[in-house]
């Protein structure tokens, strides 16, 4: 069973993020996110975090729906999402998706995509997806679906990444390297709707912006 978490960061199209969440996931709200959740009239299983950021009504909210909460001290070494991320693996689950990761300020943006460098394994997956954007790391192989058009940038985590192939983007790579701090990988496009990258030697930041058309920008849909 897949466990989503959603964070407290910004959501542009809330809309966008209901068609991700399938029927047995484990609902969890690492603090504010609790205000995405019930935006999207889903119900969490778990409430965890210093629950700063979570108004009274949220609060008489989880007590009439006896929902548990792990609730930590606001003077903490890290933040409510690193506690939620790391709960979840205790419990067990290997496959995690973060919700409003993204967007907001940058130290904490890039601190979560820190969590996902720091905390994921050859067994453990972290994905964060806001609709829009979708991050995966990529060691060895993954393989992905969008649409003609779609963005897709690789950015090399801390050392070069070596015999990287690509399939699916219109430009691609045949068994080469991608070198922190140089931006060759930067805003490549799908030329169908399948994308495939494998990797010899390395970890990849795989960024995947999906094209958006007038219907789903407008928050009516």
């Amino acid at each position: 069973m897949r466990a989503v978490v959603f964070a407290n960061g910004v959501i542009q199209e809330i809309h966008l993020v209901k068609p991700l969440i399938e029927k047995n996931d484990l609902i969890v709200s690492a603090d504010g996110g609790l205000r995405y959740i019930r935006s999207l009239s889903l119900v969490p299983k778990l409430v965890i975090g210093d629950l700063d950021s979570v108004s009274q009504d949220d609060i008489k909210y989880l007590n009439d729906k006896n929902i548990e909460v792990l609730k930590f001290p606001t003077e903490k070494d890290q933040t409510d999402l690193e506690i939620a991320i790391r709960e979840l693996i205790k419990q067990g689950y290997k496959d995690i998706l973060v919700i409003g990761a993204l967007g907001g300020r940058i130290d904490q943006t890039l601190a979560n995509l820190g969590l996902m460098s720091s905390l994921a394994d050859d067994d453990i997956r972290i994905e964060f997806d806001d609709g829009q954007e979708h991050i995966m790391l990529v060691r060895n192989h993954q393989l992905f679906s969008g649409k003609k058009g779609d963005t897709v940038s690789l950015i090399p985590q801390c050392s070069p990444v070596k015999g990287i192939t690509t399939r699916g983007l219109r430009y691609p790579l045949n068994d080469e390297s991608l070198v922190p701090g140089q931006t060759r990988g930067i805003s490549n496009e799908m030329i169908g709707e399948n994308v495939e990258i494998s990797i010899t030697t390395g970890t990849i930041l795989c960024i995947h912006t999906r094209k958006m058309d007038g219907s789903e920008r407008s928050s009516d849909g």
